[in-house]
């Protein structure tokens, strides 16, 4: 593979600081062949590699299910780092467009850019930056739209399938509505009315508002 390994920023005094992100599927899986491609190509642009972490699960995971990934963002939270450096975007992440983009967008926010190494075009370090954001954003607007329609499609069908099944919030039955209306008449709050019926307080107030 031949990857263009000319540096993306000129070097300095303080080289930025880098976190390589590693990830395989299962344990049978190396991650050594990564890791030594995204340390040669960190040193090459003069980035000081602070950490390496590496996740054995499937990209498919949330980061709070990933242990690697989790810490990468809480170390990223903390300014620990610069630059969030990955294999491939499929390594980083395989939750899907919309999932993939909030992690970017939460790197961002905390101010750590990010590179993929063998795809260099997905990377907040070049020029074009905002296109790549952009796309990504769109892919994710797309993948919206299809699960939408997706679901729409799939209540029609079992509706015209199975007629009598009734989809949606079961109706509250009247009298637990006039049980959370007495209740707020004898001036409890809307906290205690759904302590007292096991409902949250945002469905107390619904209750309450039911004429």
């Amino acid at each position: 593979m031949n990857i263009e390994k000319q540096p993306l920023i000129k070097k300095d005094a303080s080289p930025r600081k880098c976190l390589i992100y590693t990830r395989v599927s299962t344990e049978s899986q190396d991650t050594q062949n990564q890791i030594t491609l995204l340390k040669e190509y960190a040193d090459k642009q003069d980035w000081q590699i602070i950490e390496i972490i590496q996740d054995v699960s499937s990209g498919s995971k949330s980061a709070n299910e990933r242990q690697g990934l989790k810490r990468a963002f809480e170390l990223g939270h903390k300014k620990q780092y610069d630059i969030l450096l990955f294999y491939s975007l499929d390594r980083f992440s395989r939750e899907g467009s919309r999932a993939t983009i909030q992690y970017l967008t939460q790197l961002e926010s905390y101010g750590i850019d990010w590179h993929s190494f063998t795809e260099p075009y997905i990377s907040s370090l070049g020029l074009f930056k905002d296109c790549i954001v952009s796309l990504l954003s769109t892919l994710a607007n797309i993948e919206r739209i299809k699960i939408s329609d997706r679901t729409k499609a799939g209540i029609q069908r079992i509706r015209k399938e199975r007629p009598y099944l009734r989809l949606g919030r079961k109706p509250t039955d009247p009298k637990r509505i006039e049980q959370a209306k007495e209740l707020r008449t004898q001036g409890l709050k809307y906290k205690d009315i759904a302590k007292t019926m096991g409902v949250t307080v945002g469905r107390a107030h619904q209750m309450v508002g039911m004429a």
